[in-house]
């Protein structure tokens, strides 16, 4: 919550405000947020317009996460810029919107909190990596590739051709040892 008070509602007035706060909950999406007990910093500008309060300025965070793609866990940062109009009561934007159309001016005190989590929302990956190059898993044993040795595969065999595969690897002993035998009489 930011007081508005000293700002006035003269249009034009500015008022920078640098602040750090620490988050009561998480911020952000399933694989990757805020934690909580993180640390926000908010480098803004609070500016009187016509029909309220105009707040833009800079948040930045530590997140921590999920990579989407190997599981494993990664840190990073969030970093939005925020432009936000919280209307005056009774101002023509505050009378002309819904509810949920517009942040709202109470009793001289602006909640930029509401700003931030729309912002973060928007800002974070909804398939975060935690390396633009991550290959993955293993699709067969699950084994993360980027410690896997290299050329890690599977063969894999389509059940549809498993009788012949079996047929085949029958034909090929049976001819090896026939070969074995046929070199072993010939030796002797």
């Amino acid at each position: 919550m930011l007081d508005v008070r000293s700002l006035g509602r003269r249009p034009g007035s500015m008022l920078p405000l640098t602040r750090s706060v620490t988050t009561e909950s998480r911020i952000g999406l399933d694989l990757v947020a805020v934690p909580v007990g993180a640390v926000v910093e908010m480098d803004l500008r609070l500016e009187a317009v016509s029909e309220g309060v105009l707040v833009t300025g800079t948040v930045q965070a530590a997140t921590e996460g999920e990579c989407s793609r190997c599981l494993e866990p990664f840190t990073g940062t969030l970093d939005v810029y925020l432009t936000e109009l919280f209307a005056y009561p009774d101002s023509d934007t505050e009378e002309t919107t819904d509810e949920e159309e517009v942040y709202r001016v109470v009793d001289d005190l602006v909640d930029v909190e509401p700003a931030i989590i729309n912002a973060a929302g928007i800002e974070l990956p909804l398939q975060p990596l935690c390396s633009e190059d991550c290959q993955g898993l293993c699709s067969e044993c699950g084994v993360r590739l980027a410690i896997a040795e290299s050329g890690h595969g599977h063969e894999i065999l389509d059940p549809r051709w498993a009788a012949l595969a079996g047929k085949v690897e029958a034909d090929a002993a049976s001819q090896s040892s026939k070969s074995r035998v046929n070199t072993e009489a010939e030796e002797k």
